[in-house]
C-alpha cells in the first residue's frame, strides 16, 4: 500500500475554503464515520469528514486529498456489511447522504436522474407516483441508492428483475485527481469501447467517487400476489426452487428462510405471521414467493398453478395473501432479518455467497454440518430463485477473539466449496475489508492483478478507499 500523509493544519485549512461549513474535525467527528453496519471489520475514525452538498466540493476537496496523498473514503447511509465505508488510514470521510435529490424525470425514455444520497425507499416510493417501478430491492431500504451501485446490490427482485448494475444508464464521477467526468448514457445498448461505466458499478469507491445517476425505470406492475409456503424443512422447500422456476411462473421473488430466523425476526417486529405447525407437522422452513403483472385473472391463474406445483413438491401448505396490510406484515417480517438477529446476538458474522440454484440445498447442508463443527450458531435465509445466500454466524458465549478465529476458519471452509460448486465469495454485499482474503484465494492472484492494475490506472496515488476489495489494509 501507499504510504499516506495526515492532514496538517495548512491542509484542513484548504480543505475548508473547498467547502466552507461543510467540514467536520474533532468533537464533531460523530463515532459512526469509523465504522459501518458490521463493526466486527473494524472502527477507526477520520480526521476529517466531508458532508458534501455537490459535485464541485467533492472535486476540489478530492484534488487537494490527491495532491498531498491523503485517504479519501466515500459514505453513504453506512448500512455496508463488509467494512466498507471504514477509514482504514484516517484521512477523510466524503459523506454524500445530503446529497438526496431527486433531479428529473424523464418518463419518455423511462429514466429518472438522481444524486447519489436518495434513499432506495424514497426513490422506489417516489417512482410509484408517477406510475413507474424501480426494481433492484435490496433487504436495507435505508441505503442510499450511491452505496447501492457500489457494491451493485441486488436485492428479492433480482431473480426476475436482475441487479442494480442492470438499471444503471449513467452516471457522473469525480475521479481521484478531482476531475469530473461523465459514464453511459440514456441508451438501451452500447458497443462503444471498454465499458467504464460498468467498472465503477459494484467497485466499492476504489475507482471513483459517484456524484450523480441516471437509472432506468419500468412502468410498474398493477397487481402482486405473495405466497407463504410452509415446509417441514429446508432442504424440502430448497429443492422445490428449480421446479417453480422452470414452470415459467416468472416469480418477482422467491426467497427461502429457516424457522428459527422467522421466530426471531417476529419476536423482533412484535407479531406473527408465519404458520408455525399445519395439521400436526412442525414448520421448519418457508418459501416466500411474489407473482406480479397487469393481469389480475392471469396472476391467480399463475398462483392456482403455483399450489399445485408446490404441494406435489412437498409443501404443508400454500397462504395465499393479497389483502395489503397482511402483505406488509409479512414483508416486514423478512425485511427485519437482520435487526433481528442483531437484537438477540452479542457476536455476529455474515456472508452473502452465491452459488448455482441447483447447488443451493447441498451448499446449505455443508453450511450448517461445517458451522456445527466449527463451534457456531448459524442462521441462514436468502434469494432462493438466484442462489444468493445469506448465512450468519452468531455467538452470545464466545470470547470475541475466539469468535473471529472460528469464523475464519469457518470461512475457509464455506468459501472454498461454493468455489468447488461453482459459486462466488459474495453475491450484493461486496469485499469491502472483509472479504479480500477469501476473494484473492477464490479467484487466484491472475485476476487479483488485473483488479489491482485497473486501481492503478484510475487512482495511481491509491488513495480512494485504501485497504479494499484488491488490496489488503
Amino acid at each position: 500500500m501507499a504510504e499516506y500523509n495526515k492532514i496538517t493544519p495548512e491542509i484542513l485549512e484548504q480543505l475548508k475554503a473547498a467547502a466552507p461549513g461543510h467540514i467536520l474535525t474533532g468533537e464533531d467527528v460523530n463515532e459512526d464515520y469509523s465504522r459501518d453496519e458490521m463493526p466486527i471489520y473494524g472502527q477507526n475514525a477520520p480526521e476529517a469528514v466531508l458532508q458534501a452538498r455537490n459535485a464541485e466540493e467533492i472535486s476540489a476537496v478530492v484534488k487537494i486529498c490527491n495532491e498531498n496523498h491523503i485517504p479519501v473514503t466515500t459514505r453513504g447511509a453506512g448500512t455496508g456489511l463488509v467494512g466498507g465505508c471504514v477509514p482504514v488510514y484516517g484521512g477523510i470521510v466524503i459523506e454524500t447522504i445530503k446529497m438526496n435529490k431527486i433531479l428529473s424525470y424523464d418518463l419518455e425514455n423511462f429514466s429518472v436522474t438522481i444524486e447519489p444520497g436518495v434513499l432506495l425507499k424514497e426513490l422506489a416510493e417516489d417512482a410509484l407516483t408517477k406510475g413507474m417501478m424501480y426494481p433492484p430491492d435490496p433487504g436495507e431500504k435505508l441505503a442510499t441508492v450511491g452505496g447501492n451501485v457500489s457494491t451493485n446490490a441486488g436485492g428479492m427482485r433480482a431473480v426476475k428483475y436482475g441487479t442494480t448494475r442492470d438499471y444503471v444508464l449513467a452516471m457522473k464521477v469525480v475521479l481521484p485527481s478531482g476531475e469530473i467526468t461523465s459514464f453511459g448514457a440514456k441508451v438501451s445498448k452500447t458497443s462503444s469501447g471498454y465499458s467504464l461505466l460498468n467498472l465503477i458499478i459494484g467497485s466499492e469507491g476504489t475507482l471513483g467517487i459517484v456524484v450523480e445517476l441516471t437509472l432506468k425505470l419500468i412502468p410498474a406492475p398493477k397487481h402482486t400476489v405473495s405466497l407463504i409456503v410452509p415446509f417441514a424443512d429446508l432442504e424440502s422447500a430448497i429443492s422445490t426452487v428449480p421446479k417453480v422456476k422452470m414452470a415459467n411462473l416468472d416469480p418477482q421473488a422467491l426467497e427461502f428462510m429457516e424457522r428459527e430466523i422467522i421466530l426471531s425476526s417476529e419476536r423482533f417486529v412484535g407479531r406473527e405471521v408465519f404458520p408455525k405447525s399445519v395439521d400436526g407437522t412442525e414448520v421448519g422452513a418457508y418459501l416466500m414467493i411474489t407473482l406480479d403483472g397487469d393481469d389480475e385473472d392471469q396472476i391467480m391463474g399463475r398462483v392456482e398453478t403455483a399450489a399445485e406445483l408446490l404441494m406435489e413438491a412437498g409443501a404443508i401448505d400454500v397462504m395465499v395473501i393479497d389483502n395489503p396490510q397482511k402483505l406488509r406484515d409479512a414483508w416486514a417480517t423478512r425485511s427485519s432479518f437482520l435487526e433481528a438477529i442483531e437484537a438477540e446476538t452479542k457476536l455476529l458474522d455474515e456472508c452473502d455467497v452465491v452459488v448455482p440454484i441447483k447447488e443451493i440445498a447441498r451448499f446449505l447442508t455443508f453450511a450448517k454440518k461445517t458451522g456445527d463443527e466449527c463451534g457456531l450458531i448459524i442462521k441462514s435465509f436468502g434469494h432462493a430463485g438466484d442462489g444468493n445466500l445469506h448465512i450468519y454466524q452468531c455467538s452470545n458465549d464466545l470470547p470475541r477473539e475466539e469468535f473471529l478465529k472460528r469464523v475464519d476458519t469457518y470461512f475457509e471452509k464455506l468459501y472454498a466449496e461454493a468455489v468447488a460448486c461453482g459459486g462466488l465469495v459474495s453475491g450484493e454485499h461486496g469485499i469491502g475489508r472483509g472479504k479480500v482474503k477469501y476473494l484473492a484465494e477464490s479467484v487466484g492472484d491472475t485476476n487479483m492483478e488485473l483488479m489491482r492494475g485497473i486501481k492503478n490506472v484510475f487512482d495511481p496515488n491509491l488513495i480512494l478507499n485504501p485497504g479494499k476489495v484488491c488490496y489488503k489494509s
